[in-house]
């Protein structure tokens, strides 16, 4: 061999070795994903039923009954009655924050407090100064779902169901043109099928009991079905009763329909781990838009949660910019990438505005570069993130 030739030949393996050598184990992620439970408490998801809100004054007509069903007499058994895939499977495999009795805090930055200014700050990674109610407008700013799908990876396996009329707007389908299915109407993009057809007589022939919002079941069931159809990459999915219900005073229903959420999940699950395509290369991002009022639970030392002084347990039912204790949520996150650390507790508060980046690290998406006015991953959340390498 020439030794010109072998030089290079040399330098070049020089020059490799040290990157192989350095280099960190693929990120697996090839799915996300992001499922809002809407208005659900951290309250109810960290220490389950509260006892307090168990009697007539709160819609419940059977105290004894409801009590059989969720009263356990410790916060660890009561959320377990009340979320157990999400206590013993899914947080077993990753990490949940947002428990202000461990100090884990995990809170909005938007000062509205509502839905819209809440979906927008998840997906776009910031508070928007134009949000600041739920309004029907176009959203003048770019989402993350947005962003991905105009990257030939992600192009045309983005999607978007959820059960308010508010989603259009909220992912800006008249720029964005993501497929996003509200529920009010058929579920008719993509690939469908029976299934699907039976689900939009359902959707037709049932009332709306909240005119802009359908009952949970409408939305999830038939989007599970769209999903093994169409194969996407990244979904978001939002759920409503819990918001509802509470809207309402029903405390009996919001607890129904938060553990129907824990259902719809164990089921999501199930299908990520049949499918060859899911199954280990999947990761799911779980929170809710806001909080609610509502003190905390009675476990809580008196000065142990400052923010919520003075605020009384009726008060569950209502959120809003001043509505004390509505900025705390709960953010859970498990797959593949994410450190199985479990319930967080002692370390610095989490954001709303940090689940974009988030999602997109998980994917290999550095999303701040692009916008820079979106919060950073949660580090803990991802293996390595930054230097992590990605399998094609």
């Amino acid at each position: 061999m020439p030794t010109r030739i072998l030089s290079s030949v040399l330098l070049l393996a020089a020059l490799l070795l040290p990157a192989a050598a350095g280099a960190q184990p693929a990120l697996r992620t090839r799915h996300v994903f992001l499922i809002i439970a809407d208005g659900l408490r951290w309250q109810e998801v960290f220490t389950g039923a509260d006892e307090r809100l168990i009697n007539a004054d709160n819609g419940v007509d059977d105290p004894e009954a409801l009590r059989s069903a969720y009263w356990r007499p410790t916060p660890e058994a009561r959320r377990e009655a009340l979320m157990p895939f999400l206590w013993k499977t899914a947080v077993p495999q990753g990490q949940i924050y947002g428990n202000l009795l461990k100090s884990s805090d995990a809170h909005i930055t938007n000062p509205w407090r509502v839905s819209y200014p809440g979906y927008s700050e998840t997906f776009c990674g910031y508070p928007s100064d134009e949000i600041k109610n739920n309004a029907k407008i176009m959203n003048p700013e770019t989402t993350v779902f947005e962003w991905l799908n105009n990257k030939p990876a992600f192009s045309g396996r983005v999607a978007a169901f959820g059960a308010w009329d508010t989603y259009p707007f909220i992912f800006n389908t008249d720029r964005s043109h993501l497929p996003v299915d509200s529920a009010v109407g058929p579920l008719d993009f993509g690939r469908t099928s029976p299934v699907i057809d039976l689900w939009n007589t359902a959707r037709a022939e049932t009332p709306y009991r909240w005119g802009s919002t359908c009952f949970d079941s409408m939305v999830f069931r038939p989007a599970l079905e769209w999903i093994r159809l169409n194969s996407p990459r990244l979904v978001f999915l939002g759920l409503g009763e819990t918001d509802e219900w509470a809207h309402e005073g029903n405390y009996d229903q919001y607890l129904h329909a938060a553990r129907r959420v824990d259902t719809y999940l164990a089921a999501l699950w199930n299908f990520i781990q049949s499918s060859p395509e899911y199954k280990d290369s999947t990761s799911i991002i779980l929170l809710c838009d806001h909080g609610r009022g509502g003190d905390a639970p009675l476990t809580t030392p008196p000065a142990a949660l400052p923010a919520l002084d003075g605020v009384q347990p009726q008060q569950w039912r209502d959120h809003g910019g001043r509505i004390a204790g509505a900025q705390q949520i709960w953010i859970a996150i498990w797959g593949p990438d994410t450190p199985p650390l479990r319930e967080r507790a002692d370390l610095p508060a989490v954001t709303q505005s940090q689940v974009a980046a988030t999602l997109a690290a998980l994917l290999g998406e550095d999303y701040p570069a692009a916008q820079p006015r979106a919060a950073q991953p949660i580090g803990d959340a991802i293996k390595a993130p930054a230097d992590a390498t990605r399998t094609p």
